[in-house]
């Protein structure tokens, strides 16, 4: 087990927070077609509250903080946050679309230690990027972003979320990112919108396209053991937990507002009306969201691909229940192993068709 692994081991075992994820602002300078977030500013932290926030998240022993949007550069405030954070010994990452980075920028990360930058590129030809960020300009810009950062030794990950739009142009983006001498990473995830809206969703690959993707060696490496069929689940995968939200991560809204993940709008708690730790210690939603295991889910405790399948609860709340299947892992899992899922087979759906019509939110 690495030191990595151990912590995470450990915070998982005692109930700590060390992971938080913390979007400062909604705003953002793209439009990006598959966009979950309202870019409107409906009232964001000040910087004094949000200072105030992360002294609350030290003393509640979170170590890691990711900085997110929006775009985190609209604030003017910004780098004097992550400043914060660091003084406090936080490792900070940042996610940002580069378009604002600079050298002085640039210089001033590195100087203040953050330990990696995650920018979005979603093709190597500006017309399809810029088409899907809706900025002219864009990807020339994050590109010379990209080259700042690494000019002053920081580590970048190329991020590529995978849609319609683009769904030919992966190898193009990891080939830039082996060029700039940058990880890459793919996420063929398409999610509804924070606020319900699931017209986005068509925006999702098809499943041919999704099974040469998780078949593919120089994506994911040793193919055989990714793609093998599912082994059946004991009874140590039956009592695990569906994944680390509201166990050893959470994540906040510029607006205070509290929930499991950023893929998980369930509401949880506001840090403007409470502390961060009363919130996280003793908060309905999330205790709720702690007691479930694998055992307790409709549908999935029954699944042949239990074990190993990606679940993500957030997308199952968002289709009507965090104890049922998540439509968009039943497809993954079964485009990795080509057996179906227990939801695929339960609904008697074709193979490699959509699953289920998205339902909107819960009220």
């Amino acid at each position: 087990m690495t030191l990595l692994e151990e912590m995470n081991q450990k915070a998982l075992d005692r109930g700590i927070p060390i992971d938080v994820h913390f979007d400062i602002t909604y705003r953002c300078n793209e439009r990006c077609v598959h966009c979950y977030l309202d870019h409107d500013d409906h009232g964001e932290l000040t910087t004094a509250e949000i200072k105030d926030v992360i002294r609350q998240l030290a003393d509640a022993q979170v170590f890691f903080l990711t900085f997110s949007g929006g775009e985190v550069f609209l604030r003017r405030d910004f780098l004097e946050l992550v400043e914060y954070a660091r003084s406090l010994l936080f490792n900070v990452k940042v996610k940002t679309n580069g378009v604002m980075i600079r050298q002085s920028e640039a210089e001033r990360l590195r100087a203040l230690g953050v330990e990696q930058i995650q920018l979005s590129v979603y093709s190597h030809r500006p017309e399809v990027h810029d088409a899907i960020t809706k900025l002219p300009g864009s990807l020339e810009r994050t590109i010379k972003a990209i080259r700042f950062l690494k000019s002053h030794g920081l580590k970048v990950i190329m991020a590529n979320v995978l849609m319609t739009a683009n769904m030919r142009d992966h190898a193009g983006v990891q080939a830039l990112a082996r060029e700039l001498g940058v990880r890459y990473s793919l996420d063929p995830t398409i999610t509804p919108r924070m606020d319900g809206d699931t017209s986005v969703l068509k925006l999702r690959i098809p499943g041919s396209e999704l099974r040469e993707v998780f078949h593919n060696d120089a994506l994911i490496g040793d193919a055989k053991e990714f793609c093998a069929p599912p082994q059946p689940a004991s009874d140590d995968d039956l009592d695990g937990y569906p994944c680390s939200a509201a166990h050893s991560a959470c994540y906040i809204s510029p607006y205070g507002d509290v929930f499991p993940c950023v893929q998980f709008p369930l509401p949880s708690g506001n840090v403007r009306r409470q502390k961060f730790l009363d919130i996280w210690q003793n908060s309905p939603q999330l205790n709720q969201v702690r007691a479930i295991r694998a055992r307790d889910l409709h549908v999935c405790s029954g699944c042949t691909h239990v074990a190993g399948c990606s679940r993500c609860p957030g997308l199952a709340y968002m289709e009507g229940s965090m104890y049922g299947p998540s439509t968009a892992d039943c497809e993954k899992s079964f485009h990795r192993t080509g057996i179906p899922s227990a939801n695929m087979l339960r609904r008697g759906t074709a193979l490699g068709q959509p699953l289920i019509q998205i339902q909107p939110l819960p009220a």
